[in-house]
């Protein structure tokens, strides 16, 4: 496997560490205090093992958010987790639509399963792709919105992905901060709710609800595909903490939390869209969700600088279809925007400068 910034296994949290102002990690802050309340009731309780009626009732919470029933639902530990699921399904041929999320590639190589890349441009349409997935392939793999693209596809278009024979597994880690730009409506593309024995669904709390560290998700799919992912399953996968906190995200008051946060991302990713215009880097696509992909000649050098200002951003180095010159933007508030700007600027001066020698005595 390649090593360093080209490493598949390598992702945004390394390029952070304590204390500095962090645009490397998609996490929203710290968890609300609902959320915190919920993971410290089980606190107390953790000499027990969680129970069936823990889980049960994380998967009707869930199950009642998306409109589909509690055997629809897969609670997982992280989206990741779902990931490493996916070589359960039997599958012989897998198409990864790319740029996208790391980890999909390296569980189906490590079990032998024969991979196509379909790339495009960053801000390549969905239905570009869709018309170079071979035929053969049995497993279609696509972020919506796409890490690191911040692209959003239409459902309509991911659902013309599906074939008698194939599975389609939709990562949507990102999905309940997207907004319709006309509508304002929340999640206007998530196929969350669509119940097709081919589709399988993976949503992740730890984003927006700045849980990261707990390891929350789950994965929506017909009983008869999680009948295939549960099989020979470990016992107890998820922790007591983490089954009171996707009940808390899932029910009423992180529907209420999302809402807001969804139109607070929105403002603050135009603030930043409309700051990066004023020093250059160029954003590669329409974004919606709560991260921007830039481009711009001397990336790394610019984060190492960057890192040096104390402020992390993220390389993209290792994303199919993505170069050196890539960089991951999480979307913050306006005065730490602020704050990257101004070092960014300084960073690409001094780039600058040492390439032409310009301003040297």
């Amino acid at each position: 496997m390649t090593s360093g910034l080209h490493a598949l296994d390598r992702h945004g949290d390394r390029d952070s560490t304590a204390g500095m102002l962090d645009f490397a990690v998609n996490v929203r802050g710290a968890a609300p205090p609902f959320v915190r309340a919920a993971i410290e009731a089980t606190l107390d309780d953790l000499a027990r093992y969680p129970t069936s009626a823990d889980t049960a009732h994380a998967g009707e919470v869930i199950a009642d958010l998306h409109g589909r029933t509690a055997a629809e639902v897969m609670l997982l530990a992280g989206a990741s987790d779902g990931f490493e699921l996916l070589p359960k399904l039997g599958v012989a041929h897998a198409a990864l639509l790319q740029p996208s999320f790391t980890e999909p590639e390296l569980v189906l190589r490590a079990a032998g399963i024969r991979i196509t890349q379909v790339v495009g441009a960053p801000d390549a349409s969905l239905s570009e792709l869709a018309g170079r997935v071979p035929d053969d392939a049995d497993l279609v793999v696509l972020g919506n919105p796409t890490n690191p693209t911040s692209m959003l596809h239409p459902a309509q278009t991911i659902e013309s992905l599906r074939r008698p024979g194939r599975i389609v597994v939709v990562d949507e880690a990102f999905a309940d901060l997207t907004l319709d730009p006309v509508t304002g409506r929340r999640e206007p593309e998530s196929c969350s709710g669509n119940r097709a024995a081919d589709l399988v669904v993976l949503r992740s709390v730890t984003k927006t609800f700045g849980l990261a560290g707990l390891r929350a998700g789950y994965l929506l799919a017909a009983p008869e595909v999680i009948a295939r992912l549960e099989a020979g399953r470990r016992a107890w996968p998820l922790s007591a903490p983490a089954l009171a906190a996707l009940a808390a995200c899932c029910g009423p008051s992180g529907e209420r939390f999302c809402r807001d946060q969804a139109h607070i991302v929105a403002a603050e990713r135009e603030y930043l869209v409309s700051r990066l215009a004023d020093i250059g880097p160029a954003v590669c696509a329409p974004a919606s969700a709560p991260f921007v992909l830039v481009e711009t000649p001397g990336a790394l050098a610019i984060r190492e600088r960057l890192r040096a200002h104390g402020i992390a951003v993220r390389s993209c180095a290792n994303f199919v279809g993505l170069t050196d010159d890539h960089l991951r933007l999480a979307v913050r508030p306006a005065a730490h925007v602020d704050r990257l700007i101004g070092a960014l600027g300084r960073a690409q001066e001094e780039i600058t400068v040492g390439r032409t020698g310009v301003g040297r005595v």
